[in-house]
């Protein structure tokens, strides 16, 4: 938590930090620090540069590469305190901090990446080729040529000028884009009453609906907010159709009226994107952005989604059907909508497998699976976790973990940001407040995952849906991404990945939630202390792929409409619902079903581009992370000393050292096998 009153004179944001491991001192961090910090830092950072391009001798991989990947640390330092804070733990103060600053660091790299003087020191060195390097510092004179080309680098100075121009307009709008979907996650709430409101909830999520009640001083009534660990169970177990088609028009409908409208803002990003594609010498943004990736091209994503779609649609209008027949056998008159589908969903799967979440959760304690994502790591890897309560955290409800090798020496920090809460974005993530590097020292990753599970009522236990757990080791295998990388140069550590492979270490993760070795022993009854029987295991397992018609399909749809927008040479005047809709219509949306993340609210592609027609990335990753939990299973042991170890060498800790296509190889020996993913889904029969 930060200070509230700083003595300005001091600021801690650039002082020495004697905390245990250096983790930011976070009570003594105000907001009035983080200005006056990132205009220190950034002047640090021009001289830091202005020193390189000055520098009369001829450029070398020290005086130059290794100068550069020094350089700034005071700048990498203060943006990763404030901006994780911005995404977990912000405040009216903070937003209007980073409106300010996200254009100015915009500016600053631009100047940077756009300078001549600087891309000539390592354009000679690129051309001089490699010899005399080491494999890590190939790659990086490779990355670095590769980002500075990428950049606009060398192209003539009006075309740089307007690339900057729009990389900071981008970083403006992106900024607001993602503060306009918090501001409506926060105002939005179903307040519900004792009674007819609460048909059809399980204990559970009326518990969590009253604490969320209690904490907006609403005694005595219960709350549903945007979250989606509060939404979804709605929308899953309540009877009242009605207060179902509420609360979906709202989480659907998050920035698209008002003050918060994203449809400009969506606009004018494809418009400016397809610009800067353009200048760049590719013919849409898509093709740019997939140019340095394992897809390569728009063809090839659009190939895979394609290949999934038709099968996915095939089940997902079978399932439908199902869920048609079973609302009319209870005297439903209506078809089938799209708030319907969860709550149908649920009621077929304890028809058919005798199995609803209501019966799984009691299970599933979040202190319990995070022991089971800790003891997995400890059985594959060789790290262990041990709890400290002497090292500072941003918020009470934030845990502190140190991570430690079998050999006793320090991996990293990981620390835990598990509940929602309305100064935090939706969704889950895992970010760094600092990465692991050599060349600077030894220095240690310190690593935070953050979730958005509604916080169990005093005196309760925080129960999971089965959903949510794995979400926590999705999580938590990017952030043993970061924890055990092991690389000399910042600039390939850890996550540094090309995005449609950055995805796979944390998908393949969740395989062993789902193993009976993890849940025999960590799925335990929150009362009793009993473990998940082992019939309802089996059910669980025989479930395995139900529903997954409809999660291939709002998954699919979302990141085609992604890479469809992308693929525009000119999104001027770009009606951002029309264009949704026109390609939901072509590729057969299924009339039921809604795209998983609306353009208005889709903060993987609009409130930065992280995601940018790339958002087929996780089903890019699904390949690699089906096929290559094979390698565990073809020889008898998810825990096999021998796969771990080529797991952890090759893809854990290995960051960014290879090109990725050479790291899966390298770990499983082969390409990997794409059927592998449609039988993950349980998709093969569909396809044939």
């Amino acid at each position: 938590m930060t200070a509230a009153n700083p003595p300005i004179e001091t600021n801690p944001l650039l002082d020495s930090w004697t905390t245990p491991f250096g983790v930011p001192p976070f009570a003594q961090i105000a907001n009035a620090h983080y200005r006056p910090a990132f205009e220190a830092a950034l002047a640090e950072h021009s001289r830091d540069i202005a020193a390189i391009i000055e520098n009369p001798e001829p450029p070398t991989f020290a005086n130059t590469i290794d100068a550069f990947e020094l350089s700034g640390r005071s700048l990498d330092r203060v943006a990763s305190v404030f901006f994780n804070l911005t995404g977990a733990n912000t405040n009216d103060e903070l937003d209007a901090i980073e409106t300010e600053i996200a254009p100015k660091l915009s500016r600053h790299y631009s100047a940077i990446y756009l300078d001549d003087a600087l891309f000539a020191r390592i354009d000679t060195l690129f051309k001089a080729g490699f010899a005399g390097l080491s494999e890590e510092q190939a790659r990086v004179l490779d990355r670095y040529h590769t980002a500075f080309v990428r950049s606009g680098a060398g192209l003539p100075a009006e075309t740089k000028s307007r690339i900057a121009a729009i990389s900071e307009r981008l970083a403006t709008i992106g900024t607001s884009f993602g503060q306009n979907v918090l501001a409506d996650e926060k105002s939005w709430k179903l307040v519900l009453e004792a009674g007819e409101d609460l048909a059809g909830l399980p204990d559970f999520l009326i518990a969590s609906a009253a604490q969320a009640a209690k904490d907006r001083d609403l005694p005595g009534k219960y709350v549903i907010t945007l979250s989606r660990s509060s939404i979804e169970p709605f929308l899953q177990f309540s009877a009242r159709r009605d207060l179902r088609e509420k609360a979906f028009a709202a989480w659907t409908s998050r920035g698209e009226a008002g003050a918060t409208d994203n449809r400009g803002i969506i606009a004018e990003t494809i418009a400016l994107r397809a610009e800067m594609a353009r200048l760049l010498g590719y013919p849409t943004f898509a093709h740019f952005r997939l140019d340095d990736s394992m897809a390569k091209t728009p063809d090839a994503a659009m190939g895979l989604l394609r290949s999934v779609w038709t099968p996915a649609r095939e089940r997902a209008i079978t399932e439908r059907e199902a869920l048609q027949a079973l609302a009319k056998a209870e005297g439903a008159d209506f078809d089938i909508a799209a708030w319907d589908w969860r709550y149908y969903s649920e009621r077929r799967r304890k028809a058919e497998f005798d199995l609803d979440e209501s019966g799984l959760k009691p299970y599933l304690q979040l202190g319990k699976v995070i022991e089971a994502a800790f003891d997995t790591a400890t059985r594959l890897f060789g790290v262990t976790f041990t709890e400290r309560f002497d090292i500072p955290a941003y918020h009470p409800d934030v845990r502190v973990f140190e991570v430690r090798d079998r050999d006793g020496s320090l991996t990293g920090i990981f620390l835990g940001d598990y509940f929602a809460r309305s100064s935090k974005r939706s969704g889950a993530w895992m970010s760094g407040y600092r990465g692991q590097e050599k060349l600077a020292g030894d220095i240690r990753p310190i690593i935070v995952n953050v979730m958005n599970f509604a916080k169990g009522a005093d005196g309760e236990p925080t129960l999971l849906s089965f959903d949510d757990a794995r979400t926590l080791f999705h999580e938590f295998g990017h952030g043993l991404h970061g924890l055990l990388s092991n690389v000399t140069y910042p600039l390939l550590g850890g996550t540094s990945v090309s995005r449609d492979f950055v995805e796979f270490p944390s998908q393949l993760y969740e395989h062993w939630f789902e193993r009976p070795e993890i849940l025999e022993r960590f799925a335990v009854h929150y009362r009793t202390g009993e473990p998940m029987p082992a019939e309802l295991l089996g059910r669980l397992k025989a479930s395995r792929t139900f529903n997954q018609g409809f999660a291939t399909v709002e998954y699919v749809a979302s990141a085609l409409v992604d890479l469809e927008m992308h693929l525009l040479p000119d999104g001027g005047n770009l009606d951002a619902v029309a264009f949704e809709k026109k390609v939901l219509d072509e590729i057969g949306m299924p009339a039921a079903m809604a795209m998983r993340h609306r353009t208005p609210h889709f903060q993987h592609v609009f409130a930065g581009d992280g995601y940018s027609s790339a958002y087929y990335s996780y089903l890019w990753s699904e390949t690699l992370d089906a096929d290559g939990f094979k390698a565990f299973e073809e020889v008898g042991d998810v825990f096999d000393p021998e796969v771990a170890g080529r797991l952890k060498e090759f893809v854990y800790s290995a960051g960014n050292r290879r090109r990725p296509d050479e790291a899966y190889r390298a770990f499983r020996g082969r390409d990997p096998d794409p059927e592998a993913l449609l039988e993950k889904r349980g998709l093969m029969e569909t396809a044939v």
